[in-house]
């Protein structure tokens, strides 16, 4: 089933401010909050639906590669994107969108003031691609070193917080007492410290594992395009983990170069061969095929081959191959090969003669872009 558009979700325009997607998403949380829908399911994937949408265009960054791309930007088809969020994600990511008392002191649903869940810290990679992995989407396996919790730890309570993850403070004031809250200083907010660890893992029970992380990319994807795969980061005693980020380099192809989703080619063909015609052989970025030069081929022409481009990442079409055609002009001639072409200097065919079907430069440049 294809995604919803995030701005229709909403119900915000898309020159929408950051404040009113930010009071448009309040809204549709507090609509559909389990809380307020038990055992509702179809209210829960509204709720996350809501919650994606809200991830995605709050985030300045993530809401314009969405502008652009759409949801293939954001890697929709290979399990990138908001779309793994579950409840704990949610909670710990947009609580505090409703004040200081996170969504369980909003509806009322425990003491207020509550723990947030911490979430581990992002893994950024570089991922090269040539054009025809680019152009088609490509499988590729990651090797990353990411810190995880190490097999055997065992955690208990942080005595300093009591479990709450926070460091509270009463001051009195002119105006009374005032009550400020800081993050533990010994958990780190986790409200968890380590009890029992094997000897390799660091202070925080963690240890650092290499992983080969399989990932697909999509056809269409372009440079510094960011890819994220949820939960493939560092993980976090007591939260959830981070994401890996994976940022697209393109490699430069020696042949062929990238216009958008089109391919262009330079072709030079011999004068003999744009005279009298000839069939020629290619390359396209699914291998070589051959055209055919018409007699009479000006240089400057440019064919197209239709399909022959780089997927849409925003569809399933296809961009086109452009072929510019040069006709090269020899810089050395021997003696008879002058001879040949002086004899044909004055011949009526060889004068230029451009009618009102050959377009000029400007005109072919006018008509390209």
């Amino acid at each position: 089933m294809a995604k919803r558009d995030y701005y229709e979700i909403l119900g915000v325009s898309k020159s929408a401010s950051a404040d009113e997607i930010k009071k448009a998403y309040r809204k549709l949380a507090i609509q559909y909050h389990p809380d307020k829908n038990p055992d509702n399911p179809e209210a829960e994937d509204k709720f996350k639906e809501a919650a994606e949408a809200y991830e995605v265009l709050s985030n300045q960054e993530k809401r314009q590669r969405y502008d652009q791309f759409g949801h293939q930007g954001l890697g929709g088809n290979g399990g990138f994107g908001g779309a793994g969020m579950n409840m704990d994600d949610i909670f710990s990511q947009f609580g505090d969108i409703f004040g200081g008392g996170g969504f369980s002191s909003f509806f009322g649903g425990g003491g207020g003031g509550g723990r947030r869940t911490k979430k581990g810290t992002n893994l950024r990679v570089k991922l090269k691609l040539n054009l025809q992995e680019i152009a088609n989407g490509v499988e590729k396996k990651i090797k990353v070193k990411r810190h995880i919790i190490a097999p055997g730890v065992t955690f208990k309570s942080c005595s300093t917080c009591n479990g709450s993850g926070q460091i509270k403070k009463v001051v009195n004031t002119m105006l009374g007492q005032m009550v400020s809250a800081s993050t533990c200083g010994v958990c780190g907010g986790s409200g968890q410290i380590v009890d029992k660890k094997p000897a390799e893992a660091d202070a925080k029970g963690l240890i650092v594992k290499e992983e080969i992380i399989p990932i697909n990319i999509p056809g269409g994807v372009a440079e510094g395009m960011q890819l994220s795969m949820s939960g493939k980061g560092n993980e976090i005693p007591g939260g959830i983990p981070g994401d890996l980020l994976i940022v697209i380099e393109e490699i430069e192809d020696e042949v062929l170069q990238r216009d958008g989703n089109n391919v262009v080619f330079d072709l030079y063909v011999s004068f003999v061969d744009a005279a009298l015609g000839a069939s020629i052989e290619v390359p396209t970025i699914d291998g070589k095929v051959k055209i055919k030069i018409d007699p009479g081929t000006q240089s400057g022409k440019v064919l197209r081959l239709k399909g022959k481009g780089i997927k849409d990442i925003n569809g399933y079409s296809k961009g086109d191959q452009l072929i510019m055609v040069n006709v090269w002009t020899p810089t050395q001639l021997s003696k008879e090969e002058k001879q040949a072409l002086e004899n044909l200097r004055s011949s009526e065919n060889f004068k230029p003669d451009p009618g009102n079907g050959d377009k000029s430069f400007f005109d072919k440049m006018k008509e390209f872009f």
